[in-house]
């Protein structure tokens, strides 16, 4: 199927397309370029048409954008613009050079150095607290290698940053169950059973990111797809992430398998206290 916007296209008086970055279940994403501020990313919905609609699925990014947090992407602007498949709203972010997590893994392949992997987690986490201390919190819902991008601040060090906060929670049902398999596979077993989403199901999700790259292996895979809850899969603890990288420690281990324990009530419960474990996990070892 064609894109909903072609190259050199013209969005608005200020933006014009540059090129296709990727899609996912419920938007396209671009990198357009603003007459006066450079690149920017713009993703634009594929099912959603009104500027009224538009704006109740980015409320909670809206909100959390104002707050200016490093760890989570910065909101412009939102809209709707005629597309090949009609009109459609989008919204325009800050563009991270540095792609999405997902490539950060793949460079690094089967496993990335342990400190970097601990210092993005907790910047992971410290972008998730922002909206986890809300009252009431908001959840992201939707945490996966896609939705965290990478850049670098000026002294060389990762920089992460969290995108598309809350939106899953007003996408169409149907087009996340048609989403990528690799989806499912950082959702909570909660989740998968239908049970409603919490703080801590947020922190399942980035305990697996954590778990993958650490150890390039997801830490419940069985070898069967991950498309719904299944009691056999969770019924065996995960290896410590240690058995598969000499380079882990056993306080790294402790914090990705606190992370990842299937009952909810016995979780890390929030990702305050899973950036608080990192940091006293880094004192020690500084």
């Amino acid at each position: 199927m064609s894109p909903l916007l072609r190259t050199g296209e013209r969005v608005g008086d200020r933006l014009v397309v540059d090129r296709l970055l990727g899609e996912g279940a419920f938007a396209e994403v671009h990198r357009v370029r603003h007459e006066y501020l450079g690149f920017q990313a713009m993703k634009v919905f594929k099912k959603v048409t009104t500027l009224k609609e538009t704006h109740r699925v980015l409320e909670e990014a809206r909100l959390l954008s104002t707050l200016g947090h490093p760890n989570i992407v910065r909101m412009f602007d939102a809209g709707t613009v005629r597309t090949a498949e009609g009109l459609r709203g989008y919204f325009t972010t800050e563009y991270v050079a540095g792609g999405s997590l997902r490539r950060f893994a793949d460079a690094y392949h089967p496993t990335a150095p342990v400190e970097v992997v601990a210092d993005v987690i907790e910047q992971i986490a410290q972008g998730l607290a922002v909206g986890h201390r809300r009252t009431p919190p908001i959840v992201h819902r939707d945490i996966t290698l896609e939705n965290v991008l990478v850049g670098y601040d000026e002294g060389g060090r990762v920089q992460v940053r969290l995108s598309d906060f809350g939106l899953a929670k007003r996408a169409d049902p149907f087009s996340l169950l048609a989403s990528a398999q690799g989806t499912f596979a950082f959702m909570a077993p909660e989740v998968l059973r239908q049970q409603g989403y919490s703080r801590s199901a947020d922190v399942w999700s980035v305990g697996t990111i954590a778990y993958v790259l650490l150890t390039g292996q997801l830490p419940y895979d069985d070898g069967t797809p991950v498309s719904s809850y299944s009691a056999s899969k969770f019924a065996r603890t995960p290896l410590a992430p240690s058995k598969y990288n000499g380079e882990v420690d056993a306080a790294l281990d402790r914090i990705v398998l606190d992370a990842l324990v299937v009952d909810p009530d016995a979780r890390c419960e929030s990702a305050d206290a899973l950036a608080e474990a990192l940091r006293q996990r880094r004192g020690v070892m500084s």
